[in-house]
């Protein structure tokens, strides 16, 4: 049974980096966790491929670096996405007929707002190229908002802005206008539950998982859970094996997709099936055993059903959610301002 609503579920992973600046063709066979043959080998149907900066020294020198290494990831995307059974996707709607004729999906968005620098009109420009995301920050502050862990390669306090920055408030409010999603992973608790107040569209965790479960500064407490609930948000329970368990003696961590579902379990309980979801941070960190890459994406919808999830919740799971945020989302924006 469970394959068989695996074949049928709109299988959405909602994360997935890709290697730069050298990065095979995923249209071929690649050591990559997430290409066409194994998203088709594991019956994904969708994928957001993420343009990913990291963050540097907040100078305009490197703002202009990070925002064309974020254009230029976008178009790389796009330029390998189209072919025999692939589209690119970008509204809701989109991604629904693509579905329906059999088609392999492909999306975008960018993780880290540093790459926007002081220019909101880049958001635009991401919005243009496909983009349905931004990730505020990554590890270390920038100038939109206070990350969960500062960077430790350099002097950084614990906080920089107490949260949002001004900055950070008018992109929020710019990515509403123009419907992009936005998302509080690896954001510090304060700039997460002040998005959540800031933005009229419900707001999103792409990747993370439950504080509950596994301390660890990139995963979300109770509190924090609610107030995604509140919003009409979600959280997308991801396959980072460090977000999942606490480290053997031998400081390694291993994880399986028995620990994906405890924490899609607490989640569950905690503020219903209809705000969470599921993704894997392939290319990223992401991968357990069942769910390693793309190819054994199946692995994952068996647990889940193995746990007492019926075919409509594990569809919800994998997209459904998803995309009624990502609906409202395009609502906000047609509202106008």
């Amino acid at each position: 049974m469970h394959a068989e609503i695996h074949a049928e579920a709109l299988t959405l992973d909602t994360h997935v980096d890709i290697p730069w600046p050298d990065t095979p063709d995923p249209r071929g066979v690649t050591q990559r966790c997430v290409d066409f043959t194994r998203m088709k080998a594991g019956g994904l149907k969708a994928v957001v491929f993420i343009a990913y900066t990291p963050q540097g020294p907040r100078t305009p020198e490197d703002h202009a670096e990070a925002g064309a290494r974020a254009e230029a990831m976008l178009r790389a995307i796009r330029d390998t996405a189209p072919g025999e059974g692939r589209r690119i996707v970008t509204r809701v709607a989109e991604l629904e007929a693509a579905y329906a004729a059999g088609a392999t999906a492909v999306l975008l968005a960018v993780e880290n707002g540093n790459a926007m620098g002081h220019d909101l009109s880049r958001l635009a420009l991401w919005r243009g190229l496909g983009a349905i995301y931004v990730t505020l920050t990554h590890d270390g502050h920038n100038d939109l908002a206070d990350a969960a862990r500062p960077r430790r390669d350099r002097p950084e306090p614990p906080t920089l802005h107490g949260g949002l920055s001004e900055l950070g408030r008018k992109a929020i409010e710019e990515m509403n206008r123009l419907g992009l999603l936005v998302d509080v992973s690896h954001a510090s608790k304060a700039s997460m539950m002040q998005a959540v107040q800031a933005s009229r569209a419900p707001i999103v965790a792409t990747h993370a998982c439950c504080a509950a479960l596994r301390q660890h500064p990139r995963n979300l407490d109770d509190e924090q859970l609610e107030a995604l609930r509140d919003s009409g948000g979600l959280v997308q329970i991801t396959a980072v094996p460090s977000f999942l368990r606490e480290p053997g003696p031998d400081g390694r961590t291993v994880a399986s997709v028995e620990d994906i579902v405890d924490h899609v379990d607490h989640a569950v309980r905690r503020i219903g099936l209809a705000h969470v979801g599921l993704s894997s941070d392939f290319d990223g960190g992401g991968g357990v055993t069942g769910w390693m890459h793309a190819g054994e994406t199946g692995g994952l919808t068996e647990a889940l059903y193995r746990r007492g999830y019926d075919r409509q919740a594990i569809s919800a799971l994998w997209s459904g959610n998803f995309l009624r945020v990502w609906r409202r989302a395009e609502e906000v924006a047609a509202e106008g301002f």
